[in-house]
């Protein structure tokens, strides 16, 4: 289906121009994911039009609809593109013990406070050589970045992500309440009426995609907008200044048990029905066979 009989050249990155295309269906979107200037991605996709024969895209209002050449051209695109991957894997063999790869993980704060530690101490002992790169959660460039192998790894709760998102259960996400040690009014096993009736600071997700939005979207149901009196991106943010206030935060309890001894904490049990969630270890399918990426999935699933 791709022309073979062609006197122009095609390159990988102009067919991996061609799949973000494809699935954006925007130029503007597509570029910012590519890491290119809007012209530049405009050239590519004359190149390609020249190449195939074919408009590949029409404006339909916002959008960049494919035609049905480009739909056809789709699944030979994709499986280029993940041979390529696979071909660059086998001539990049994983040393743990001897590696300097540098792996790029994209986490909320929460789970770093669990992650880090143990993982650093693992690398500290079996791979000496590798990096780590944090990277803040970005859902609306998540699966883009997974793809492109921008990041390697997500963790947390997404439930949002195509079938080429592979996942590996880690650890279930509980929730617990926490004020400061010496908080004035609530005890250890403070009554909804009284839980309600403090003055609260809430951990909004709001566009990350995250499931922490269903505990956000749980609370604001139960406390009366007076009572949120504030609204933080982060939880280490909202456990830091809960323990220099009277505030109170409800955080993972994964996190708030890595934080409260140092921050002087009061942890009880939330009296309202939260739901419950798992965090998840996330990759592309185009990496699923990546040696390295395959050593650094095992070790999580020996740590956690």
């Amino acid at each position: 289906m791709i022309p073979m009989k062609n006197t122009m050249d095609i390159e990988l990155r102009h067919l991996r121009s061609f799949e973000v295309l494809l699935r954006e269906r925007n130029l503007t979107r597509a570029a910012d994911t590519l890491g290119v200037a809007q012209p530049a991605l405009s050239k590519t996709l004359a190149k390609l039009r020249r190449y195939f024969g074919d408009p590949l895209f029409v404006r339909a209002g916002n959008k960049m609809e494919p035609t049905t050449k480009a739909l056809q051209l789709a699944g030979s695109v994709r499986t280029l593109l993940d041979d390529a991957v696979m071909l660059r894997a086998h001539h990049r063999p994983f040393d743990p013990a001897s590696s300097q790869r540098q792996f790029t993980l994209s986490v909320v704060d929460a789970g770093l406070a669990r992650l880090l530690p143990r993982l650093l101490a693992h690398l500290e002992r079996h791979a000496p050589g590798v990096l780590l790169h944090i990277v803040p959660i970005d859902l609306e460039g998540l699966e883009a970045a997974l793809e492109a192998g921008h990041i390697d790894f997500a963790l947390g709760a997404f439930s949002l992500l195509s079938k080429r998102i592979r996942r590996q259960p880690l650890w279930p996400i509980d929730y617990v309440s926490v004020v400061r040690r010496d908080h004035p009014r609530l005890g250890t096993k403070p009554s909804l009426e009284s839980f309600v009736a403090e003055r609260h600071i809430l951990v909004s997700t709001t566009g990350t995609g995250h499931s922490q939005q269903r505990v956000e979207r749980a609370l604001e149901r139960a406390l009366p907008p007076s009572r949120i009196v504030c609204r933080v991106s982060t939880f280490l943010a909202a456990a830091f200044t809960v323990s220099r206030t009277d505030l109170v935060a409800t955080l993972p309890d994964a996190m708030v048990g890595e934080t409260d001894g140092r921050l002087g904490l009061k942890v009880f049990a939330t009296p309202l029905r939260l739901p419950r969630m798992e965090t998840a270890l996330l990759w592309h399918e185009r990496f699923h066979r990546d040696p390295g990426n395959e050593w650094l999935r095992a070790a999580f699933a020996e740590l956690f």
